[in-house]
């Protein structure tokens, strides 16, 4: 139904910045939200940053004031900008869109359609 693809992972330091691109294809429905989540080898994957279809956006905890979530709908571009990254950051970025009513937006299950990830690396 929607077809996510993500870029702009990369290997930076702590303390830089990087700019997460998910370009949507295919129909996105008026209800529709979207969202970053990551997961480290090992570990579940976790919600980073949603935004709904009302331009409401939250964060994880761990990312506020660091991160931040926004969306092109000219380009159906959405974007995650990541400043002061630390290696606790390290992980593969996925986007995501979902569609319908959902009261948790941080919760995988939320969601319906998925890219195939970008990899980000934080050094130390």
């Amino acid at each position: 139904q929607v077809q996510l693809v993500e870029s702009g992972g990369g290997s930076v330091r702590a303390g830089g910045s990087l700019r997460l691109s998910c370009v949507a294809s295919g129909y996105i429905a008026s209800d529709y939200y979207m969202g970053w989540f990551r997961q480290a080898p090992g570990k579940e994957r976790e919600g980073v940053a949603f935004i709904d279809s009302d331009g409401y956006r939250n964060y994880a905890s761990s990312v506020k004031g660091r991160f931040s979530i926004s969306k092109d709908n000219a380009k159906n571009t959405l974007y995650l900008q990541m400043d002061s990254l630390k290696p606790e950051d390290t992980a593969m970025y996925y986007c995501a869109a979902g569609q319908g009513i959902a009261w948790d937006l941080l919760r995988e299950w939320q969601y319906q359609s998925w890219g195939q990830g970008t990899q980000v690396t934080v050094s130390p």
